[in-house]
């Protein structure tokens, strides 16, 4: 009788608790593995004409983003995830530095040391249109850890990120600012 009272004991715990196999969390035979988005609409900042929008795509713990302008000058501009979510200032300086949780230096993504906000650079056409792809497993959406890329700033910049200049790869103004929102 004890033996039987503790395999239902179990049982119900599995199913008030869930259980986690490979295939994502289950709970009561029921996957809760979602993809999670948020975006970022781009507005022009410094007197540019630069428009655009991010999208963020958590599938299964990796976040791919998408990034697509239009408007902007032909050329080279760095692109980071910046620490406030709060493009109110016409500079866009309100959106704070770069997103760095761990205080690395600032660098190429990939290749240590680099900020968690150090995208890179995208290439924008004579047209004025530019897109920049990439994926991660070390951002995160909507889960208020250090790691979460929810209430931070999508800013593009008026130059191109060298890569190494401490702290923000000599990348010049910011001409456009998007909060990123779930």
């Amino acid at each position: 009788m004890k033996k039987q009272f503790f395999v239902c004991l179990l049982a119900l715990a599995a199913l008030t608790f869930g259980c986690q196999g490979s295939g994502g969390d289950v709970a009561n035979g029921v996957s809760t593995s979602e993809e999670h988005r948020a975006t970022a609409s781009i507005d022009p900042k410094s007197g540019s004409q630069l428009t655009g929008s991010a999208t963020f795509i958590n599938e299964n713990g990796q976040v791919s983003l998408q990034i697509d302008l239009e408007n902007a000058p032909p050329g080279e501009h760095g692109v980071h995830i910046h620490e406030i979510g709060d493009c109110s200032a016409e500079d866009g300086t309100s959106a704070g530095g770069h997103w760095n949780p761990a205080g690395h230096d600032h660098g190429k993504w990939g290749e240590e040391p680099f900020h968690l906000g150090d995208i890179g650079n995208i290439m924008v056409g004579e047209d004025g249109t530019g897109s920049l792809k990439m994926s991660t497993d070390l951002w995160s959406i909507g889960t208020g850890q250090d790691n979460d890329v929810v209430g931070k700033a999508v800013i593009v910049h008026a130059g191109a990120d060298d890569m190494k200049t401490q702290p923000t790869g000599a990348a010049g103004g910011r001409i456009g600012c998007g909060v990123i929102k779930e």
